[in-house]
């Protein structure tokens, strides 16, 4: 019996992919997607105007208008959150594999400080950093990445743990195999399905994580377009002007959705266990 197709095998990952791959797209041609209008750039005659036929989604208090600064804000969300969880995978996985193969002194002073770093609240441990650091979407990149780090470190070590002592490692050993060959050719490539599955889900909270930043006011400042930041500066119109607070809450509400969909299609994709 002919097998389906990849499409009809996986559905999910290629619905969701294709609808990623928008939002992508959409971010890279901001200028061509808004027509070349100034997300930064407002007039204080046309403020707190509702969605209508010149401001499809309204304008805000500086009188910026709201539809180009969602999709702009595109472009920082996305690259901020693919920028923290590359950061998060390289750093927890060179660490954890590291550990789990060397072992000893090496090994307790890396998981010793993962325990330390997970054992505050995520989002109160990269407040601290951000706050320390200063208030920058770059930073609050790096704040959430030296709270993310830890989860990689420890699913690393875990997989290199599980092969560290099979036979075709100690035979590589044996025969004079030299550990940055072993590291690359044994222990990474066993670890690195599931960690890119573990990275793929880990985006849109991972953007939820910086919206929230933003938000609090450790993430980006104004004028950057950016949606957490969007959300923040439209609570105080919440009741009069709800459009500030809604078309940006919609765009991070379906970005997550979406990311988080396709990373259980790359799951479903990459997972040893899955059917044929």
């Amino acid at each position: 019996m002919k097998k389906p197709s990849f499409f009809l095998r996986y559905k999910v990952f290629c619905i969701f992919l294709v609808l990623a791959l928008l939002i992508v797209l959409m971010a890279v041609f901001a200028p061509q997607v808004t027509m070349g209008v100034d997300p930064a750039k407002g007039s204080l005659a046309e403020a707190i105007k509702p969605p209508g036929a010149g401001h499809i989604f309204g304008t805000d208090k500086m009188g910026r208008d709201i539809f180009t600064r969602v999709v702009y804000g595109a472009r920082v969300s996305l690259a901020a959150s693919f920028s923290v969880v590359f950061l998060s995978f390289f750093i927890g996985t060179v660490l954890g594999i590291l550990a789990g193969y060397f072992r000893g002194a090496l090994d307790a002073v890396i998981m010793r400080i993962a325990d330390m770093m997970v054992s505050f609240p995520g989002l109160v441990l990269a407040m601290a950093v951000a706050g320390i650091l200063g208030t920058s979407i770059k930073n609050a990149v790096i704040a959430i990445a030296v709270v993310t780090w830890p989860k990689y470190a420890r699913l690393a070590r875990s997989l290199v743990l599980k092969i560290r002592d099979r036979d075709y490692v100690s035979a590589a050993i044996v025969t004079g195999s030299k550990t940055p060959y072993i590291l690359l050719r044994y222990m990474l490539p066993n670890a690195l399905p599931t960690l890119i599955i573990t990275a793929a889900t880990d985006i849109g909270s991972l953007m939820l994580e910086l919206a929230g930043l933003s938000f609090l006011g450790f993430g980006a400042v104004s004028p950057t377009p950016e949606w957490g930041l969007m959300l923040s500066e439209g609570r105080p119109y919440m009741q009069n002007a709800p459009w500030l607070m809604v078309f940006p809450g919609l765009a991070i509400f379906i970005t997550v959705v979406i990311f988080n969909m396709l990373g259980d299609g790359i799951r479903d994709i990459l997972d040893p266990r899955t059917e044929d």
